[in-house]
């Protein structure tokens, strides 16, 4: 559904050139919630908005729906835009339009006539939960009833993609909660494919079936978030499931475990144990449940080195489990006194 190959967008400004989507490929199969995750500069925002063309690219192809967005221009583009739904971080709604003027915005832009659009508007009102407050002003209203009206408006069109924008970002746990939810049931209902960004590693915990990880205009990583999680130095898998730093102990070696699915209902430390008559500490650990399945990280000490542990290590792979060794930090290098040219380099920087 959505396709975005070798995508470049660069910003000039006073001679200098600012790279911010770095030859990123992107693919989102149809009906899928895919999150983008990364710090504020990673190039998110940036990406998303190439997606529709709000920022046209430099180089690549973007690729919606079987047509390149790229190819297109005047009222092809126009048409090809209407199947893109977009919601905003801070709404965007008009104070001057009711919360059904706002809604139907889109669809006197589009010229649906007027009977048409009362319904359309009525139904879309419906969907999100907010008949009620139809009549009401963008500021007789939470910021989460904001949000719900930004949806509804985002989806007048009947698009097959909707983009989102940070779009929990400026709500409070309990109101971001309420709005993944909507944005999961509707994405079962209707079909939707859904692009989001986000800095928060909630929402993809909450609702996203793939993920990337976003750094500096490019991906470090990307995949199926349960995949991602199984992948051993995942970036995603600590955000995730932050486990404490810990140290090697002298004649001792710490992996973390990932579990995945029915792996989750098996007691692999245990039978570890009898197995192999190992006492085995268990440092720390999480459970939860991840795109609808149950995904869970341990972090466990065994007696002895990596080596002689192979056994041991090999019996938790062949049990359907990730296993990382967490190896200890190297040394730090005595302090010595700067060279000229190591000084020089340092200014250079500063």
């Amino acid at each position: 559904m959505i396709q975005i190959e070798k995508l470049r967008k660069i910003y000039r400004a006073r001679g200098r050139e600012v790279t911010a989507v770095d030859g990123v490929d992107l693919t989102v199969p149809e009906g899928e919630i895919f999150g983008v995750l990364g710090r504020s500069g990673a190039g998110k925002s940036t990406l998303l908005r190439c997606v529709n063309l709000l920022e046209r690219p430099d180089a690549g192809r973007v690729v919606i729906d079987g047509r390149d967005l790229l190819a297109l221009d005047g009222a092809a583009l126009r048409r090809a835009r209407q199947g893109i739904g977009m919601i905003h971080q801070h709404f965007g709604l008009l104070g001057s339009r009711t919360v059904a003027g706002n809604v139907a915005f889109p669809l006197e832009v589009m010229g649906v006539p007027r009977a048409e659009r009362s319904a359309r508007v009525a139904e879309l009102l419906d969907l999100v939960g907010l008949t009620e407050h139809a009549r009401a002003y963008p500021a007789q209203i939470s910021g989460g009833q904001k949000q719900r009206v930004g949806i509804a408006r985002a989806l007048a069109g009947r698009p097959k993609v909707l983009l989102s924008d940070e779009a929990t970002s400026a709500l409070d746990p309990e109101t971001t909660a309420s709005i993944l939810e909507l944005l999961r049931d509707l994405n079962r209902r209707l079909g939707l494919t859904v692009l989001l960004i986000t800095h928060e590693m909630d929402v993809v915990k909450r609702i996203c079936d793939s993920a990337a990880v976003m750094r500096e205009g490019r991906f470090t990583e990307s995949g199926p978030v349960t995949e991602l999680l199984a992948r051993p130095g995942s970036e995603l898998a600590r955000g995730l499931f932050p486990l404490p730093p810990v140290v090697p102990r002298d004649g001792s070696t710490v992996i973390e475990v990932t579990f995945v699915g029915g792996a989750t209902d098996q007691p692999f430390v245990s039978a570890l144990a009898r197995k192999y008559s190992l006492d085995v500490n268990i440092l720390g650990g999480a459970v939860e449940t991840i795109g609808g399945q149950r995904v869970g990280r341990l972090q466990l000490e065994l007696p002895g080195d990596p080596l002689a542990n192979a056994a041991q290590l090999a019996f938790l792979r062949d049990s359907g489990l990730a296993v990382e060794i967490k190896t200890p930090a190297p040394a730090p290098t005595p302090a010595s006194e700067p060279t000229a040219a190591s000084a020089s380099a340092e200014e250079d920087v500063r």
